[in-house]
């Protein structure tokens, strides 16, 4: 009778929680391929771009690398998928990436009614305008009944639309399946103004002779644009296994943990919190499936959130980027990870 019960009461448990039975499907499909694939801008300097030696590099490229020293070790074990807008999203629902690294706001139509999670907050952004200096305009107003460029598949039309229709004003729109179009397009004086993310938009400045004295980003934004990773709904240890290398990368910023710093750290014994955050005490990589020095690899791999950020968007790449909202919340931003205890 006591096995009987022990029976019924696993069978009920499979029926209330599927995912306890199908546990860490993609992670088991990522390392039966011995790579992870990961969607990518098709290029877009500062977050997912091919360099002179046709290597990805970026804040987003480099965040699939994190991921992958996380499962494999090894940051290297990454297929970069370049995407555009459209197809951004409908390949990651069918399966053809196992992750989405590619300047893509989190709403709550993607994630409620799309079958995706987005893992967290990578890039505060906010949608600007490009022009040229010599067209006079300074103000987002000077763009009343004007040519607009914009992406297909972004938010950047939506809110567009919407700024523009509260404010009473029209506009042309002229709209491109890809980033690259969309560029071509404003820099051959197809329309008056580009539109998207400020990021996006200093990136596409940057990649342009004379950039910064040819072409100005007007002041203010007209939303906010909260760019991060995004990976399919249902499979819960996926999904907080890349929330936490999120996380570890925020957080090796804040106790100052670097990729210089990082192998020598984890040999240093008497602060708790340091030993629980390299892997040193306790089980946190085997709870994640992966191993317990996972965030040791993260680092030395990529460094931490602020050495990426300056190294891609900051002051040390030509973006040039002020950190804003992206500091650390102990500094005045909004980057904050959950303690890891």
């Amino acid at each position: 009778m006591a096995r009987l019960q022990r029976f019924i009461i696993l069978f009920i448990v499979i029926l209330l929680f599927p995912s306890i039975a199908g546990s860490y499907e993609t992670l088991k499909k990522v390392r039966s391929k011995g790579v992870l694939r990961c969607g990518v801008s098709e290029g877009l300097p500062g977050f997912s771009m091919k360099d002179a030696k046709g290597r990805w590099t970026g804040m987003d490229a480099d965040f699939c690398r994190a991921v992958a020293a996380a499962v494999f070790g090894d940051p290297e074990k990454v297929t970069f998928y370049p995407l555009t807008a459209s197809e951004r999203l409908p390949a990651l629902r069918t399966g053809e990436i196992d992750l989405l690294s590619r300047n893509t706001t989190w709403t709550i139509g993607r994630e409620t009614m799309l079958g995706l999670q987005f893992v967290g907050t990578l890039y505060y952004d906010g949608q600007g305008f490009l022009v040229r200096k010599s067209s006079g305009i300074t103000k987002v107003f000077h763009l009343k009944n004007a040519a607009i460029c914009i992406e297909k598949g972004t938010t950047s039309q939506a809110n567009l639309d919407d700024y523009f229709r509260t404010k009473g004003w029209r506009y042309k729109p002229v709209i491109f399946e890809s980033i690259i179009k969309a560029q071509e397009a404003f820099f051959s004086g197809q329309c008056k103004s580009y539109t998207s993310d400020r990021s996006h938009l200093a990136a596409v400045r940057s990649g342009v002779r004379d950039g910064s004295k040819t072409y100005a980003i007007l002041p203010g934004q007209i939303s906010k644009e909260p760019l991060g990773p995004v990976v399919r709904r249902g499979d819960d240890e996926w999904f907080t296994l890349v929330r936490w290398v999120l996380f570890a990368l925020i957080e090796a910023e804040e106790i100052g943990v670097t990729q210089a710093n990082v192998r020598a750290k984890a040999k240093e014994k008497g602060n708790p919190d340091l030993e629980r955050f390299l892997g040193s005490s306790g089980n946190f990589g085997k709870s994640l499936g992966i191993a317990n020095d996972w965030t040791v690899r993260i680092v030395e791999s990529v460094g931490n959130y602020g050495e990426m950020f300056e190294r891609n968007l900051g002051r040390g790449s030509p973006l040039n980027l002020d950190r804003g909202p992206n500091r650390l919340w102990n500094k005045g931003g909004l980057m904050y990870a959950p303690p890891f205890r």
